[in-house]
């Protein structure tokens, strides 16, 4: 039924390929020892197909590859296309052919994923701009194919799409059609600082501004437009500066280390260390890097809350409030840093308050 579907969704006669031929003896070519077929299912449901068959000496043909089109974009024309090569590899062939039309872009982008290079038509076809392909099976390995393509990472998503859809059924219709996060994160670059997974909440529900060691910056136009985009636009009414102790970005701050471009940035942190050296340089070694990292969050939100646009929203009464905050990479915890500011009123004495806490 799978090769009917397959004939029927090309919309092409295939009798120049002997088709009512090849349907009327299969297995056919497909059989072993020299042949395979492959059936797929996805959650229980006949989801497609694909074959090799025999074409010359050391040469396979792969055919038929074909999955139903309610079921496409789950991974499983990937997932047959590699069951069929391995089977070639596996039975001694050498190189694996196959032609196309231009006209099935994603297919074609798969085959050259996949190592298939173009080559010269292997048989007369009678379809203009047919496409031709090999595989060289020699030198195809496929923990390379996979990890240049990054397949791994396309199978999670498709994994946490499914688990969120099983969730809510309705999750990602709602959350295309709707940004409407309270809060706006402003954190390190760092890879374990997630923002939404800390603080537990969903795609959606957080507008998010990473850079190394979370600077803000008044010359900062990427960070500034962030910001005015969150607070004119989506009216988020919480932005919080965040920190995290173990921060490498201020560790190099701190040791005066050249990194590279990211020096322009760190040259920031370097400022705070210089204003605050009395607190950072009277404590044991093992305790500067941490404590710089609290004190650069509350520098940062210091910076925030002067920037032009929360400034004008709290003068037309906008509510917004600007937090200072730490997160530990050893236990996983936000630690309040003591500053909220909701109006500029607030700000210096919340700041002091702040670094009287941390001097405590």
């Amino acid at each position: 039924q799978f090769f009917r579907n397959y004939a029927g969704w090309l919309g092409v006669d295939l009798a120049f390929q002997s088709f009512g031929d090849e349907m009327a003896s299969l297995p056919g070519a497909y059989s072993t020892p020299a042949g395979r077929l492959f059936f797929a299912e996805l959650d229980g449901q006949p989801a497609g197909c694909v074959g090799i068959r025999p074409f010359t000496e050391g040469v396979c043909e792969m055919k038929r590859l074909y999955v139903e089109p309610e079921l496409r974009g789950n991974g499983v024309g990937r997932e047959l296309a590699l069951a069929a090569i391995k089977a070639a590899k596996s039975l001694g062939y050498r190189r694996i052919l196959l032609d196309t039309q231009p006209a099935m872009r994603i297919a074609v982008k798969l085959y050259r994923e996949l190592g298939f290079m173009e080559a010269p038509a292997y048989y007369p076809a009678p379809l203009e701009g047919s496409m031709f392909f090999a595989l060289d099976l020699e030198n195809w390995n496929e923990a390379e194919i996979k990890n240049e393509n990054l397949f791994h990472l396309f199978d999670y998503n498709l994994a946490w799409a499914k688990h969120m859809r099983q969730v809510d059924p309705g999750f990602f219709e709602k959350l295309s059609t709707l940004q409407a996060p309270e809060y706006l994160w402003i954190g390190c670059s760092d890879s374990r600082v997630p923002a939404n997974e800390i603080i537990g909440l969903l795609p959606g529900e957080v507008f998010v501004h990473r850079n190394v060691a979370n600077v803000v910056v008044h010359t900062d136009l990427n960070c500034l437009s962030v910001i005015q985009f969150a607070v004119e636009v989506l009216k988020v009414k919480h932005i919080m500066v965040v920190g995290h102790y173990g921060c490498g970005g201020v560790g190099a701050a701190l040791r005066r280390e050249r990194v590279g471009l990211v020096d322009l940035c760190l040259r920031h942190v370097q400022d705070v260390h210089v204003k605050h050296a009395r607190r950072v340089d009277a404590l044991p070694p093992e305790l500067r890097q941490d404590r710089l990292c609290e004190l650069n969050a509350l520098e940062q939100v210091v910076n925030v809350c002067q920037t032009i646009v929360v400034q004008d929203a709290w003068r037309r009464g906008q509510r917004l409030t600007v937090h200072g905050w730490a997160y530990g990479l050893k236990d996983g915890l936000i630690r309040d840093l003591g500053i909220n500011v909701g109006r500029p009123e607030d700000l210096t004495p919340r700041y002091l308050a702040a670094l009287e806490a941390l001097d405590g």
